[in-house]
């Protein structure tokens, strides 16, 4: 964890009655970064971002903000706002008195209350609206008072628990480009809670990919894509082609070994931690390409060719997607144009595409006994 972390979460273990949810985690945040807690149902995302706002106790570890301990703090006096999923507004109250009521229970001056509503409202686009109810607002505009209602106390980390999953696509692409402005503008620190791939990637400075209470990776959107450090997190990246093969290691590259569907590839090791034996290998449907059976194109180094048949093909637009058939087992190709259905083809994968892993069994194996 760096030294110079804004937020540290220390060895927190949380868990509800006899289910341990978060054992012994570890993470640091800087002043003014924002950090996406990415992963899918159940993984501990939330309880972690719970635990930070102080809605729920950790039994071992601690928080700390800016280096004073808050683990026993109450939630108002951590200097955190949370966005809650449901946003949460008082359906009986005004936009204006939404976004004040957190400075009315700080006791805040009425004309103090006033001014900051109104440079809430001016920041976020709800000029005009304040005499609204919420059940007279759009979703976009109910996330936006929400929003103004967690940054008009000024917080010194904001905390974002699955804010736009309540908005429908053609909205959630805009909200989410003005929450990632506004908060640049700021210099907030900002913790985002989401189980959309896309949506940590775009928003983002470092991603923290979760699994079953712990760190899976963490890193630059760029980092945690191009290098996933575990089958878990490539598949969740979108790497969700998977071919079981053998694999010999010569010197600093892999031998994948020929199979009933695939010639030999000798591909760069690139620094993975690999033994000779069973692998895992993944890649996305968007990094492989498609060519016809005779096509006599040489393969570019470290590059493994694939031999099937196209069993299905479709358009989600942009492009087409192809379900090819190696034996009893199906991979997904995109391609500009569409492969007859039936089709012998080729698919390429580019070494730079190709995700390595040992087995699980095989690393088992390979630990000391």
């Amino acid at each position: 964890m760096a030294l110079s972390a804004f937020l540290k979460v220390e060895n927190i273990s949380v868990g509800y009655g006899a289910t341990t949810v978060l054992d012994k985690l570890d993470l640091g945040i800087g002043k003014g970064e924002f950090v996406a807690l990415l992963g899918s149902s159940g993984c501990g995302k939330t309880t972690l971002l719970r635990t930070i706002a102080g809605f729920a106790k950790p039994f071992v570890g601690s928080i700390q903000v800016a280096g004073r301990d808050v683990t026993q703090m109450p939630p108002d006096k951590r200097g955190m706002a949370l966005v809650f999923q449901s946003y949460a507004l008082w359906p009986h109250m005004t936009v204006a008195q939404n976004i004040g009521y957190g400075l009315k229970l700080q006791k805040r001056p009425r004309g103090d209350i006033e001014a900051r509503v109104t440079e809430m409202q001016n920041l976020l686009g709800l000029s005009g609206l304040g005499n609204r109810k919420p059940g007279q607002l759009s979703g976009g505009q109910r996330q936006r008072v929400a929003l103004g209602r967690a940054l008009a106390i000024d917080p010194e980390i904001l905390l974002l628990d699955e804010p736009l999953s309540n908005l429908d696509a053609r909205i959630r692409l805009t909200v989410r480009h003005e929450i990632r402005s506004l908060q640049k503008r700021l210099g907030i620190t900002a913790i985002h809670v989401t189980h959309d791939r896309e949506e940590a990637m775009v928003m983002a400075d470092r991603i923290v990919i979760m699994n079953a209470g712990r760190i899976e990776q963490q890193g630059t959107p760029e980092e945690v894509y191009n290098k996933p450090a575990s089958p878990f997190v490539a598949a969740f990246m979108g790497a969700e082609n998977l071919l079981s093969m053998r694999a010999k290691l010569q010197s600093d590259q892999i031998e994948l070994v020929e199979g009933e569907f695939n010639a030999a590839a000798v591909t760069p090791q690139s620094g993975r931690a690999l033994t000779s034996g069973a692998v895992d290998v993944r890649f996305r449907a968007e990094a492989a390409r498609l060519a016809r059976s005779g096509d006599r194109t040489v393969l570019d180094p470290g590059a493994l060719e694939l031999r099937g048949q196209v069993a299905s093909v479709s358009y989600p637009g942009g492009h087409w997607r192809h379900a090819v058939r190696l034996g009893d087992h199906e991979i997904l190709v995109d391609a500009n144009s569409p492969f007859d259905q039936g089709e012998t083809v080729k698919v390429r994968i580019p070494a730079e595409a190709l995700f390595i892993f040992n087995t699980a069994a095989a690393t088992a194996d390979a630990q000391p006994h």
